[in-house]
């Protein structure tokens, strides 16, 4: 069975609640680091401040893009918004690889230019206080990924998480040149930050790729559907068999080919059987599964030329 009307309402209002969650604690961090930025004289810590300022415009961007993708398909775009959510994925994951290169490019600044004169203690106060704040952030964020399994939602924990790493290795930083003035680990930690943050965000971003350009779904899943097909013997094979998806949504075809001399009716019974429990393995999906029936496999060059010559023999 699919997902059910209620369950995609609740799911819709956890995500809901999650980016307003994010937008909110953006904003807050972006405060509190600007003023710890001014005060201690870090760049390291502006640079976290203006990202938070960032993050807060992305989560605003999510928020429509959430809203938008549970639209109903209509007249003009038949198979909804879905993609929405890919777009979304695709822009932010872009976005967190020009933050990795900001931070890789500052840090390399750092080590060509040499010390800076930095106020530790307040910066560290509010690192750490960021850390906290953006560590439940993401735990919360997580899990409402999983429950939904939301490309946006999984995105934005990402983009906090890479967030909770660059403000590790910040805090990280401060620690060691307040107790042994090695100030040189700074821009160290931040490459090394950097690098995880752009590995991290290209994965991201193929997978909003793959799904706008309408890439099947995985091959266990397909394994898995093709054994539920072959399952029933009134069915000799199938072709044409093929799949997309859009956010929660599964799109899949194909042909079935009965055993000669079966009903109509009964072929759609069988038919009925297999969908049902293509759904029921995959309850966290939403399917719109499109069947059709052939007399026989015709998917093979040869046997499509045979049936031309009867048709023309028949004219």
């Amino acid at each position: 069975m699919s997902v059910s009307a209620d369950k995609k309402q609740a799911h819709f209002r956890l995500k809901k609640l999650a980016i307003i969650s994010a937008s909110a604690t953006s904003v807050l961090l972006a405060v509190i680091k600007f003023i710890a930025g001014i005060a201690s004289g870090s760049i390291s810590v502006l640079s976290s401040a203006i990202d938070s300022m960032l993050d807060c415009l992305i989560s605003v961007l999510n928020f429509f893009a959430l809203k938008k993708s549970s639209d109903a398909p209509n007249a003009r775009f038949n198979y909804g918004f879905g993609k929405i959510e890919a777009l979304s994925s695709l822009f932010e994951g872009t976005f967190i690889i020009g933050v990795g290169i900001f931070i890789f490019y500052e840090s390399v600044l750092k080590i060509v230019h040499g010390k800076e004169a930095v106020s530790v203690d307040i910066g560290l106060y509010i690192m750490l206080a960021s850390m906290l704040i953006t560590g439940a952030l993401i735990a919360f964020l997580s899990h409402v990924a999983k429950l939904t399994n939301d490309l946006i939602i999984r995105t934005d924990a990402l983009h906090y998480k890479s967030d909770l790493y660059t403000n590790a290795a910040i805090v990280i930083a401060l620690i060691i040149i307040k107790f042994t003035g090695f100030w040189l680990i700074d821009p160290l930690l931040g490459i090394a930050a950097s690098a995880y943050i752009i590995y991290s965000a290209i994965k991201l971003v193929k997978e909003g790729i793959f799904i706008l350009l309408d890439a099947a779904i995985s091959e266990s899943e397909q394994q898995k559907i093709v054994q539920i097909i072959l399952s029933f013997k009134q069915v000799l094979s199938f072709h044409y068999f093929k799949s997309r998806k859009s956010a929660n949504t599964v799109f899949l075809s194909y042909h079935l080919v009965f055993q000669e001399g079966i009903a109509l009716a009964k072929a759609h019974q069988i038919s009925d059987q297999i969908i049902a429990q293509i759904k029921a393995s995959f309850p966290d999906s939403e399917w719109i599964i499109t069947p059709e029936f052939d007399p026989v496999d015709d998917s093979d060059e040869d046997i499509k030329e045979e049936l031309r010559c009867i048709i023309k023999e028949q004219e």
